[in-house]
């Protein structure tokens, strides 16, 4: 699986765990696709403190997933659950 992909698929599930400032960067740059420059000028920020910030908080959402495993979960429940109609049922609970 890409790797941005997977990175915005554990920010849907532990994004609310991040701080505002965290979340408006991470939302720059894999959403809005601004380079580390344009969101180091819109922060008033070096861009290296942008790429320290974005891998912290990529570290962040990879422990989360390790500890809670959300995304592993539900890739296996999606394994399991052939029924198309009762596996959005269960998803909608998540």
């Amino acid at each position: 699986m890409d790797k941005t992909v997977y990175y915005c698929k554990l920010y849907d599930y532990y994004g609310e765990l991040l701080t505002d400032k965290q979340r408006e960067i991470f939302e720059d740059y894999y959403f809005e696709n601004l380079t580390l420059q344009e969101i180091a000028d819109n922060n008033e920020i070096s861009k290296n403190a942008v790429h320290k910030t974005v891998s912290a908080i990529i570290k962040k959402l990879e422990n989360y997933e390790h500890i809670l495993q959300i995304d592993m979960k539900l890739n296996k429940l999606k394994e399991i659950v052939k029924d198309e109609q009762l596996l959005e049922q269960i998803l909608e609970i998540f």
